[in-house]
């Protein structure tokens, strides 16, 4: 079966939680369900609007993604944090260099940055000269930036003790989007940002509260909040089995799935 990248569209590269699911060695329902929904990749996304692709996050299981996508290009990468379930794939990244005469536009906060540099330094030294490696173009987010039309929004939010952001997408004659993947409160400035966005994708980890993470409660009350259009759960736990999931969400909220992509 061949895939075509669909343009003006949001893919879920992944949905999953920092191990997946299924989780190694257990054997609850979920994990061991043979419903394609509940396998779930660590979380990352694929923006693909106006002649642009940005991927977002590259975590552990991006070759298996990008596989499962047909990905062959990307115009730029960008990061919602440090933490390893988002960023630990990077060496993947080199792949989409190959074919690339200038260096691969790497978006992320200034600490997010150092991190990606301390983990790497190989690929941000001068001396990486060779053909082959991962060549970055470090690019710190401190506002609102573009892409042609495509304006990225980024959205401050509160989650662990590292500096985490997600996105807002917005294109001229194409819905908005926001993308919330780790989250556990939203300040009231990224608030302002989220209300009435065409699409929300929002994090909800599992049913019970978590210090981190949005619970599924938690991340119904910022969709309340918000009024998107639309809202989609993900970075979901194997404590969620999709379809009983989805049949007690409210109307006009769903649950995400490895491969789904959103038409913007």
């Amino acid at each position: 079966m061949t895939i075509t990248l669909a343009e003006n569209t949001f893919t879920f590269l992944g949905t999953g939680t920092s191990v997946g699911v299924p989780v190694i060695g257990c054997k609850c329902p979920v994990c061991a369900s043979p419903d394609p929904h509940n396998t779930r990749l660590r979380s990352a996304g694929l923006l693909r609007i106006g002649g642009t692709t940005i991927l977002v996050d590259s975590g552990p299981d991006l070759r298996a993604q990008a596989l499962r996508e047909e990905l062959g290009g990307i115009d730029a990468v960008i990061y919602t944090h440090a933490h390893l379930d988002h960023v630990a794939g990077f060496d993947e990244l080199r792949a989409f260099c190959w074919r690339k005469p200038d260096p691969l536009p790497m978006h992320a906060t200034q600490e997010c940055m150092e991190t990606l540099v301390r983990m790497f330094g190989w690929a941000f030294s001068e001396e990486n000269i060779y053909k082959g490696y991962v060549k970055p173009d470090a690019r710190i987010i401190d506002g609102p930036f573009f892409y042609g039309d495509l304006k990225i929004t980024p959205l401050p939010v509160e989650h662990a003790a590292v500096e985490t952001i997600g996105f807002r997408f917005d294109h001229p004659g194409r819905r908005s989007l926001a993308y919330l993947p780790d989250v556990k409160r939203i300040p009231n400035d990224t608030m302002w940002h989220l209300r009435g966005v065409d699409v929300l994708v929002v994090d909800a980890l599992r049913p019970e509260p978590h210090p981190t993470h949005c619970s599924i409660t938690e991340a119904l009350g910022i969709v309340d909040e918000a009024q998107p259009g639309e809202a989609w759960l993900t970075h979901l736990g194997h404590e969620n089995e999709h379809s009983a999931l989805e049949a007690g969400l409210p109307a006009g909220v769903r649950v995400a799935w490895d491969g789904l992509k959103i038409r913007l």
